[in-house]
């Protein structure tokens, strides 16, 4: 169970501190600790255009981002409240308010510009804030959306002379969310009455021309058809009279005007309902650790004077959680074995096949954990580790089996050793009753249960020392004849010489058991690396599809605006889409498998 949040009111995630945006350390720990996946809404616009009172109610509480009440802006940089998420049980809605836009004390837009740009790479719904009706100049005060191909990039290294398409953004941008505050018109074109999304559309509708005034029109309205193609309105009416807005949050909601009421309620409802996780290329759920390391990697590229890069941040956060998936992936391998394995096990194999099962087991651990393994340098790590490790139980066990046959051969034959001693043999006869007296201990010593791999290599040392006393003994009895020592001499040889023989071989054996461990360990890894490629495969066409028929719309959209000129564009980005899902198809299809 995650653990809860701790998080009473809003803090500041992003300083923005004489024109240098700066990251919170406090505001990390906080993220650091949500393991849940997360629901990232961010709201940008104006300042004095109230955010603030939107992202309160989100949260569900009165106050708790600054509204301020003057014509000053109150917020500064990125502020962040993490809440548990209200219809999405296991997750948390973490808010992102941000410092109003266009304030006249910053003297230039470049940071507006910057804090922009991070609401659309740290959210899963954009939510921007107007007043009034989307007439021109709400459009030209959203020219911050035109900049946004100069200020992100999707791709670390795109194609010389080439510019990015919009479709390497639409597969990472938010849904977009166009709130019109004090709203006043009637929702109405050419007499026939529109709901705020058709208005939202009549809105983006192009102009036809191409002169310089025309394509100022439609920039901005093309950057929002083509980058956000889910979009959503809300209009909400002025919520009591003006002289009293400064008191908003103090006040109850029956003192609002109730339209006013059920409108926020409605845009509530729908971003508590609609809302996505927020989800990396590849369908990989963001966490609280994830946002975390997004916004550590975005704030310093633009620390360093350079654009952030979806893609660098995708495999920064995989070089991260990589790392930490074959740490886990170890650490479960070896918890594993440590409740399986007793040492010295009986046989290679039995150990060989505890082995496997918790390596198969270590495996999925790195599988279900890792992400963007680009050439497989991680699970080749853990592969090298598992390997390491189980090498290292092998020489283990080897050692506890010689251990603990040397230690039953000093309790079973140290009697028959102080019979030697004592001279007990060393008369006439006594070399068969030393005979049948080592035979004796011998059965015993194979009687004794989980000796291990050494047991015999053990004992035939052993016997091979003792081949001295064994000889004397035998010369000196005087019961035997020449011959029949010369026989008996002759049996012992035999015997050492097929002991000697059968130890060669079970060492083979050894030797072909580890090699085919080692093949059905290649094997696995491929396995499970197959199977998670064939999904990571089908996760890609999904999302690439997806882009297609945005496309596809969004070129419908423009031949039924007759702007032929888009339309020809429109089409060779399709095409190129075209090519290019087919040729990713092709690679991972093709694609041969090296650990």
């Amino acid at each position: 169970m995650a653990p809860e949040i701790n998080l009473p009111g809003p803090m500041s995630l992003i300083d923005n501190t004489k024109g240098q945006l700066v990251v919170n350390p406090e505001a990390l720990k906080i993220l650091s600790a949500i393991t849940q996946p997360v629901v990232v809404v961010a709201i940008v616009g104006l300042y004095r255009t109230g955010k603030s009172y939107l992202m309160n109610k989100l949260a569900g509480k009165k106050n708790g981002f600054s509204l301020g009440s003057t014509v000053k802006s109150h917020t500064k940089g990125i502020w962040m409240w993490c809440v548990p998420h209200p219809k999405k049980p296991e997750h948390t809605l973490v808010l992102l308010d941000t410092e109003g836009l266009g304030d006249i004390e910053k003297g230039d837009n470049e940071n507006d510009s910057w804090i922009f740009a991070l609401a659309i790479l740290l959210s899963s719904t954009f939510v921007y804030n107007s007043m009034g009706t989307i007439n021109q100049q709400a459009m030209d005060q959203l020219y911050y959306v035109t900049e946004l191909t100069h200020r992100i990039r999707s791709k670390s290294s795109p194609n010389e002379n080439e510019n990015e398409d919009s479709a390497d953004f639409v597969s990472f941008f938010p849904d977009f969310v166009w709130t019109l505050r004090d709203f006043s018109l009637d929702l109405e074109a050419d007499g026939q009455p529109l709901t705020p999304d058709e208005y939202l559309e009549y809105s983006l509708k192009l102009t036809q021309g191409t002169s310089e005034k025309d394509k100022n029109f439609n920039l901005p309205r093309l950057c929002i058809q083509k980058f956000f193609p889910k979009k959503k309105c809300f209009v909400f009416d002025l919520p009591i009279h003006r002289r009293k807005l400064a008191q908003l949050e103090k006040l109850q909601d029956e003192e609002l005007d109730p339209e006013f009421v059920q409108q926020v309620a409605d845009f509530c409802s729908y971003i508590f309902s609609n809302s996505k996780t927020k989800t990396l290329s590849g369908g990989i759920k963001v966490n609280g650790p994830r946002l975390e390391s997004l916004v550590l990697t975005y704030i310093d590229a633009i620390s360093r004077g350079d654009l952030p890069c979806m893609e660098n941040a995708v495999l920064a956060l995989a070089q991260i959680e990589n790392s930490a998936a074959v740490q886990k992936a170890i650490a479960h391998y070896d918890q594993q074995m440590g409740q399986k394995v007793q040492l010295p096990a009986e046989t290679l194999q039995e150990l060989l096949d505890l082995h496997r099962d918790s390596e198969r087991e270590a495996i999925e651990v790195f599988i279900r954990s890792s992400f963007k393994d680009v050439d497989h340098l991680f699970q080749k790590e853990l592969a090298a580790q598992l390997d390491k490790k189980r090498d290292d139980f092998c020489k283990q066990n080897q050692e506890a089996s010689s251990d603990r046959c040397s230690a039953l051969l000093q309790v079973i034959f140290s009697p028959l050793e102080e019979e030697v001693k004592a001279g007990i043999y060393s008369k006439p006869g006594g070399y068969r009753l030393f005979i049948q007296k080592l035979q004796d201990l011998e059965k015993k010593y194979y009687e004794e249960p989980r000796k291990g791999i050494q047991a015999e290599e053990i004992l035939q040392t052993y016997l091979k020392s003792k081949e001295s006393v064994t000889d004397a003994i035998l010369q000196t009895d005087q019961i035997l004849t020449e011959k029949e020592k010369e026989i008996e001499v002759e049996r012992v040889k035999a015997e050492s010489a097929q002991a000697s023989a059968e130890m060669v071989e079970e060492m083979q054996i050894k030797y072909q058991q580890m090699m085919e461990e080692k093949e059905k360990s290649y094997q696995e890894h491929v396995k499970q690396l197959t199977e998670k490629m064939e999904r990571e495969r089908a996760q890609l066409l999904e999302e690439q599809e997806k882009t297609l028929t945005s496309k596809l719309q969004e070129q419908a959209r423009v031949l039924k605006e007759r702007c032929q000129g888009e339309s020809t564009q429109l089409q060779n980005e399709i095409q190129k889409l075209q090519k290019t899902l087919k040729k990713k198809t092709k690679r991972y299809m093709s694609h041969k498998l090296k650990i």
